[in-house]
């Protein structure tokens, strides 16, 4: 292929050839040196532009690193007595022997070599499972890279979850909530899975006035797994908050302060034995939080009207069907 630098080179050859040495150096900021190169290069490709294209400037020839044999004897020989001794801890008993003043990070790549060379074990690390009494080689997993929301301009949906404890029982508490029009949701659960997310949130959606494009939560493990598999098959973009960094979800944990005095502090007994009535009081409580209470961020009024103030004219299609 013919890359775009080798087109240029061609027309900085062919204005040398034709207006002269002096003029080129100005135009261009070329060599002397650099232009007899090229044309070189020109020629030896029988006049193919290929031939200017921009080549490797790796060096043909490299440095291999040379281990001494007394090092290397020594580093085999601790490895004996403990096969995950350390390259600081070798770095000294190196130094300690006289035999060499090797560094840790030097000692880190000779032992990089070594493995390379087969001359340093390497070990599986293994699983039992009683069940089966197998044995399973465990390997590395592989992090997903997580999306942040930094710089994200649009609307964003922002997911948590409140945990309460009544008599030695355990309730999880869904929430949900539009950063722009402070329109949410929760919904009550006896699960923390990820598949009570994706419950969840397949809910919102479907109560929800304004479109879901993306959503934001923690890097909890209820928001993994079947919660992206969701995401995912809907089109959804999930952001992730950085690590203990919970004003990243400052909206809703606003939200979440005033749903857990408003309603959940009131309502702790339906929610730890009759988890179905606490979701129908909490809906009616949904009802009025977004339709009837007014928010400071939003001129005082409440999320409904707010998403009604910004429909366009006579526009009726993202109406609620709530």
């Amino acid at each position: 292929m013919i890359s775009e630098q080798a087109k240029e080179r061609c027309r900085i050859l062919a204005y040398w050839e034709k207006y002269g040495f002096e003029a080129t150096k100005d135009a261009f900021n070329v060599g002397r040196a650099t232009l007899f190169r090229w044309q070189k290069q020109l020629q030896d490709s029988h006049g193919k532009l290929e031939g200017l294209n921009k080549k490797s400037t790796a060096p043909k020839r490299r440095r291999k690193r040379d281990i001494p044999p007394e090092v290397e004897a020594l580093i085999l020989k601790e490895r004996e007595f403990d096969n995950r001794i350390s390259k600081d801890k070798l770095s000294v008993l190196i130094k300690e022997d006289g035999i060499g003043n090797q560094s840790a990070s030097t000692v880190g790549r000779m032992l990089t070599d070594l493995k390379r060379q087969g001359k340093l074990p390497t070990y599986t690390k293994l699983s039992f499972f009683a069940k089966t009494g197998r044995l399973v080689e465990r390997k590395p997993r592989k992090l997903k890279v997580k999306q942040r929301s930094k710089g994200h301009v649009g609307g964003l949906v922002k997911a948590d979850s409140i945990i309460r404890f009544k008599d030695g029982i355990k309730r999880y508490i869904k929430t949900s909530l539009d950063c722009e029009s402070k329109f949410a949701f929760a919904f009550a659960y006896v699960s923390h899975s990820s598949k009570s997310s994706a419950d969840f949130i397949d809910k919102f959606i479907k109560v929800s006035p304004v479109p879901v494009t993306h959503i934001q939560t923690d890097n909890g493990s209820e928001f993994c797994d079947q919660f992206d598999i969701y995401l995912e098959d809907n089109g959804i973009i999930h952001f992730h908050t950085y690590p203990r960094s919970p004003k990243m979800n400052a909206e809703i944990e606003r939200f979440n302060r005033t749903l857990s005095e408003a309603f959940i502090s009131k309502n702790r007994l339906l929610l730890a034995y009759d988890i179905d009535k606490f979701n129908e009081k909490l809906i009616d409580w949904l009802l009025w939080y977004n339709t009837r209470r007014p928010h400071w961020t939003l001129g005082l009024i409440s999320p409904l009207r707010y998403i009604c103030n910004t429909l366009p004219e006579k526009s009726q299609m993202l109406w609620t069907d709530t």
